[in-house]
């Protein structure tokens, strides 16, 4: 009989999900949802080669599915957490286009004030608990979120989001098993995009089936073919259900796909453009595009409508940043934890 690891590995992808019905609303939030996303993130990659967006910027484009399928599966009182790709979350929560934008620009209308910059978004209003620079970092914290929601009795859950580099972390080993222990209700969800940076998967570690990291704490765990939009809907559906019954934690893998670099910085010489071409022959926007054309659910014509008004939105955004202010020299002391009366402070 073939192991576990051997029955799901299909060439990094995931078992696909049986196709399941579901209502128009989901599939046009979606599509809307997931262009969105594309949309703002393609015209980042431009303003940034026009030096409008400086710093680090790390695209979401591929992934899109990750995002928009884990928000449909769950309510808007839990709460999320993600490293530093993290635009299109937000995004997909429902965050403001123009402020997330704002923040690229580092404008004192951002999200985060313009001090956060594209890797350290937050926006408390959606419960999103942020972007986080320091691999892994976010994992512990997750965790430490959904013990308060326990705590509190909320009934809410994290999900938490990593890349596949940071499962070599130590923290996350800490998380998994705190979590376990005291039953926390938290998904955690590492988005396997094939490389940590500019190397693959394969290439740090021998367990290169990513959710078998969890079989080590009796977690509950899945891979995802993170292209589909419903298998992503489906199995984050299942851990929340889960998570709610008291059930604790469960890790999946999202085995997605970036199209562009790590960063605007990355040449991407580790890869080969004909593998970037396999993937987007499995694009998840097009995958639902098709879903709604063939159930009937909208036109051509109502999709093209929907395009042109993402881009207008996409395009306010832009001019929304552009007349903004930068912070001004006194933020540099608002909004951190500091002493008023500190009398060691030098004026």
């Amino acid at each position: 009989m073939a192991s576990v690891k051997e029955k799901t590995k299909q060439n990094g992808k995931a078992p696909e999900a049986a196709k399941t019905q579901h209502p128009k609303e989901r599939y046009m939030y979606w599509y809307e949802s997931m262009q969105l996303q594309r949309k703002f993130e393609e015209k980042a990659g431009q303003l940034y080669g026009q030096q409008k967006i400086r710093g680090f910027c790390h695209l979401y484009i591929g992934q899109e599915a990750c995002s928009s399928g884990s928000y449909s599966a769950l309510t808007k009182d839990d709460k999320w957490i993600t490293a530093y790709r993290d635009h299109g979350i937000p995004l997909a929560l429902g965050s403001d286009p123009k402020a997330i934008m704002a923040e690229l620009f580092a404008k004192q209308t951002g999200s985060s004030k313009g001090k956060g910059g594209s890797m350290h978004i937050f926006d408390k209003s959606v419960n999103f608990v942020g972007g986080h620079g320091i691999v892994g970092a976010q994992i512990p914290m997750g965790a430490g979120i959904a013990f308060s929601e326990k705590y509190n009795k909320t009934g809410n859950l994290c999900i938490t989001f990593m890349g596949d580099g940071a499962v070599r972390q130590g923290a996350l080993h800490e998380a998994f098993n705190m979590a376990m222990l005291w039953k926390l209700p938290v998904i955690f969800v590492v988005e396997n995009n094939g490389y940590a940076m500019g190397t693959s998967v394969a290439r740090t570690s021998n367990v290169t089936d990513l959710y078998t990291l969890a079989e080590a704490y009796d977690m509950p765990s899945e891979p995802v073919d993170a292209m589909s939009v419903e298998a992503v809907y489906e199995s984050v559906s299942r851990a929340a259900e889960r998570a709610r019954a008291g059930e604790g934690p469960t890790f999946l893998e999202f085995r997605t796909y970036r199209y562009r670099g790590h960063s605007m910085s990355d040449p991407q010489k580790y890869r080969k453009k004909e593998e970037v071409e396999e993937y987007k022959m499995r694009d998840p926007i097009e995958q639902v595009k098709d879903s709604i054309l063939k159930q009937g659910i909208a036109s051509e014509e109502d999709l093209a409508a929907i395009d042109l008004r993402i881009k207008g939105i996409v395009d306010e955004a832009v001019k929304f940043a552009e007349d903004s202010p930068y912070p001004g020299p006194e933020e540099a002391y608002r909004d951190v934890y500091m002493q008023e009366d500190y009398p060691f402070l030098m004026e």
